[in-house]
């Protein structure tokens, strides 16, 4: 990705930063994780991952790292300044993790202000793709980081409760991207309150809210166009047992399009490997300890996919980090 000068030294472009979400733990999200930076750092990609989420950290025993020597912790504290710092290495070349072990449990979350300072700071790092293991739910420490980064994967599992905080995972990321980026004050006040899905004014969904923003600003309309046609979650099932469960991805898409308004990707599907749960187990990544399993296959499917650069739609406004 470097690209040299015959006046200066190589130009090097940022790293793509990826977050993995989800709106219920226990779905997979750092097994799904862990796998694929490992698949890409297989194939020869620098990939960084990252645990964003310090009250449940776990992505370094995912990685074979039994006791990390830093934490992103320490950054939230500022205690660290320089990212770098906390870069460590993990048994595979080309993957570096940045760990989320001892929080402070006063205050476990960074701040808003250092929370976008750490996501600029992953834009400079020397790697190809950065992966963010965000934490379950959609609390602001995990949309803040869902929303300012790249092509953000959902992981969803084939059960009614993990379908359900998915879409409301993926219905609170959109109304916060469209909070930062519109411009007018009222219409700002207007999108909170679209956010309460009871509200008074009957907005049940984002066309609903663009009709009641076109009537107070048609400039901010057109910014509400472009939010919604850029904001394309990227969707993984995991644990996949039946045709059915292949299907659900299919569905969740239909019904963010139809209800949302929301243009979602079917990244692909996991399916059930009783060697995954062994893996976790040992501490290391299945696609390490058995890359010809079933699951493996997948994840390397859904890592090529993932590779794949997406072009936003013309127009698009995201928010800065």
């Amino acid at each position: 990705m470097n690209s040299g000068t015959r006046d200066g030294p190589p130009v090097r472009n940022a790293p793509r930063l990826i977050p993995f979400g989800g709106g219920k733990g226990g779905v997979g999200k750092t097994f799904v994780a862990a796998n694929l930076a490992t698949t890409l750092a297989k194939a020869g990609h620098r990939v960084v991952a990252v645990d964003g989420d310090l009250e449940g950290a776990n992505l370094h025993t995912a990685l074979g790292v039994p006791r990390p020597r830093s934490s992103v912790a320490e950054y939230a504290a500022e205690r660290v300044e320089d990212v770098e710092k906390l870069l460590e290495d993990t048994p595979f070349p080309n993957l570096r993790l940045i760990a989320a072990t001892r929080p402070n449990l006063a205050s476990p979350q960074p701040t808003h202000a250092v929370r976008i300072r750490f996501v600029r700071a992953l834009r400079n790092l020397d790697a190809d793709f950065v992966f963010l293991d965000l934490g379950a739910g959609s609390d602001a420490a995990v949309m803040d980081y869902f929303m300012v980064c790249d092509d953000g994967v959902v992981v969803v599992a084939p059960e009614p409760t993990s379908v359900e905080n998915a879409y409301a995972f993926m219905r609170a990321a959109f109304y916060r991207r469209l909070k930062l980026s519109m411009l007018s004050s009222d219409v700002r006040k207007v999108v909170s309150l679209a956010m309460d899905e009871r509200n008074e004014r009957g907005i049940r969904t984002p066309l609903d809210l663009l009709r009641e923003i076109k009537a107070i600003d048609s400039e901010e309309a057109h910014r509400f166009v472009a939010v919604m046609r850029a904001f394309k979650p990227r969707i993984v099932v995991n644990d996949v047992r039946t045709a059915e469960d292949i299907r659900l991805g299919f569905a969740v898409r239909s019904v963010c399009r139809k209800y949302f308004a929301i243009d979602a990707d079917y990244l692909g599907y996991v399916n059930h490997d009783s060697g995954a749960r062994a893996s976790v187990r040992a501490r290391r990544p299945l696609v390490d300890s058995d890359p010809r399993s079933d699951a493996s296959v997948y994840l390397a499917r859904i890592a090529r996919k993932l590779i794949t650069p997406r072009t936003d739609a013309p127009g698009q406004t995201r928010p800065s980090a």
